[in-house]
């Protein structure tokens, strides 16, 4: 791609709440200019003009047959996501979904082929792949300063989308197990199945469970609990929307052979390392991540401007691994099984 032009992108769905911060952040960057959005919520689309003072509109197709796009990014639902990051591919646009990669893994091989077949770049964008604690982390891990590593483990919990400030729009097809995949097995378990997919590649099998404990008006699983398990190593993915409190919330504990890293979540969170000198653990120096490691936009705009590979938990064939984990975690929830893969 050119450099000097600017990217230009359109925005197909408004209604994921995570669109607003990527959006104001994207028209901070020069390389970036936004043209545009679609959401069929007229309150979605009066919010976007009154904020970047754009057009907007209530069909999907004004956006993705805009001939002047390189890219679109994808604020939709889970389920919806597949049929418009084909379409884009298709059209030769590059693509930006949120996490997880779709609501289930048919629809993520789907999109992944399209983009193949099309030669465009697909990119998930992962909140936590910003935090310079788990960046090190990961950094650190590969480059073998843990040993062989044997255990990762990951908890997303919080008091559930009707208590931390989601719009109505996004709680909607939350709460939905067709339009978002499940319920928090995928909102929240996926965090750790990219994770682990990042880390320790394709597992053996998962086992799973699924359970409403706290609220029994939901109509789906508060919390889910799976175990993968891999030829020398076991990951343990935990979701919540039931934690009263931040204890424990968010945190990445990856354990080797010779060391434990424990990563604390956000742009402030510390990475401690144990080792059998120090057992109690240190926090280590974090380097300031670069500008392209720190924003899912300038990431985007980087990766296809310098034609880079975009971060491994960016990496749609990983967000197609985590896809199948949650896909296994349902099924072995469901049949009170384990499922091998």
């Amino acid at each position: 791609m050119n450099p000097i032009e600017p990217l230009r992108i359109g925005v197909a769905g408004l209604h994921h709440d995570h669109a607003w911060g990527l959006l104001h952040s994207a028209f901070a960057l020069p390389g970036i200019r936004i043209v545009g959005a679609a959401d069929p919520y007229p309150a979605l689309r009066e919010r976007f003009e009154r904020d970047f003072h754009l057009p907007s509109h209530d069909s999907y197709e004004a956006i993705l047959t805009d001939e002047t796009l390189d890219a679109v990014w994808i604020f939709t639902d889970n389920r919806a996501k597949a049929d418009l990051a084909c379409a884009a591919a298709a059209r030769g646009l590059h693509v930006l979904v949120e996490k997880p990669l779709a609501a289930d893994g048919a629809d993520a091989r789907r999109m992944i082929e399209a983009v193949q077949k099309a030669g465009v770049r697909l990119m998930v964008n992962w909140p936590y792949a910003w935090w310079p604690a788990l960046q090190h982390a990961i950094r650190l891990a590969g480059e073998g300063h843990l040993g062989r590593i044997w255990h990762v483990r990951y908890r997303g919990a919080h008091q559930g989308p009707e208590n931390c400030g989601c719009s109505p729009y996004f709680q909607e097809w939350l709460f939905d197990a067709h339009r978002n995949g499940g319920g928090v097995l995928v909102d929240y378990c996926c965090y750790g199945a990219n994770l682990a997919s990042t880390l320790l590649g394709p597992p053996q099998s998962v086992t799973g469970f699924t359970a409403t404990l706290t609220k029994p008006y939901f109509p789906l699983e508060d919390n889910a609990t799976l175990i993968v398990r891999y030829p020398e190593a076991m990951a343990t993915l935990e979701g919540s929307w039931s934690q009263v409190g931040k204890l424990s919330s968010y945190l990445a504990v990856i354990q080797g052979t010779v060391g434990t890293f424990l990563a604390e979540p956000y742009r402030e969170g510390r990475l401690l390392h144990a080792t059998a000198e120090r057992p109690d653990g240190v926090a280590l120096d974090l380097p300031e991540p670069a500008p392209e490691a720190s924003d899912p936009a300038a990431h985007f705009l980087w990766a296809l401007t310098e034609d880079k590979p975009f971060h491994p938990l960016c990496d749609p064939l990983t967000g197609l691994q985590a896809q199948l984990i949650l896909d296994a975690g349902a099924k072995a929830a469901w049949e009170h099984r384990e499922i091998s893969l």
